[in-house]
């Protein structure tokens, strides 16, 4: 039983380094999430300086246009003969300037805008930078962490095939059957008191008299795991 225990303890220190492997890549998905996030922020600086410098040159295009109708208003005032025509061309060229110094203050406010939008797009490159940097930093510790763990995992496997064969191999096949069906966990238990300390049942007196004298290998009749009873393990240490 000593030997058999000693296996199930390599075998259960390869099936935690098996799930830390399993978790250990899903951190890096967080930090592909956050590194997606601060892309998406930087890009979101660089459309808004975009977006004003698009709005001023159709803003400057705009006041060309309307210039340009104010000036051909302008050539018509010396052909036009009747007064109510000349009133009427400058009005719309009245209204033509109103236009154009509206467009002109929001051209300003552009500019204000453009040149507090690229201070900001200046300021977040510095800051993005430094966190993609101590993302990929953290990528690397996640990759060593990983290739640790590989490594210890695969040395305890190394170390298994021994182990494994030191059992006696009717005991043995009991056990990599029970490991089978349960996947995961310990496939050998302690006897706690007159319950299995694996599923918590009652065992039958009988069985626990023959496990206290160390005679017999039971397996428990609720769980199937292979019960012992750990004085006598203890016993074969000393």
């Amino acid at each position: 039983m000593k030997t058999l225990l000693e296996l199930q303890a390599l075998d259960l220190e390869i099936e935690a380094h098996k799930a830390r492997e399993e978790e250990i890549p899903k951190q890096k998905d967080k930090i592909a999430v956050y590194r997606s996030r601060l892309s998406a922020e930087l890009e979101e600086r660089h459309k808004t300086c975009q977006d004003l410098a698009l709005e001023q040159r159709e803003l400057e295009h705009e006041i060309e246009h309307l210039q340009s109708q104010a000036a051909k208003y302008n050539q018509q005032l010396f052909s036009v003969k009747k007064n109510e025509e000349y009133q009427a061309l400058l009005h719309e060229i009245d209204m033509l300037k109103k236009q154009v110094a509206l467009k002109e203050e929001r051209i300003i406010a552009i500019m204000m805008e453009a040149d507090e939008a690229k201070v900001r797009l200046e300021e977040d490159k510095k800051r993005i930078a430094a966190e993609l940097k101590e993302l990929d930093r953290q990528a690397q510790e996640i990759d060593q962490e990983l290739a640790e763990t590989v490594a210890v995992r695969k040395g305890l496997e190394d170390k298994r095939g021994p182990a494994a064969e030191a059992v006696k191999p009717e005991l043995l096949k009991k056990y990599v059957r029970i490991r089978g069906r349960k996947k995961t966990g310990p496939a050998v238990v302690a006897l706690n008191g007159e319950s299995c300390s694996g599923c918590h049942m009652h065992v039958r007196p009988q069985i626990v008299n023959e496990l206290l004298a160390g005679e017999k290998v039971h397996s428990c009749s609720n769980c199937g795991r292979l019960l012992y009873h750990e004085p006598n393990v203890q016993d074969d240490l000393n």
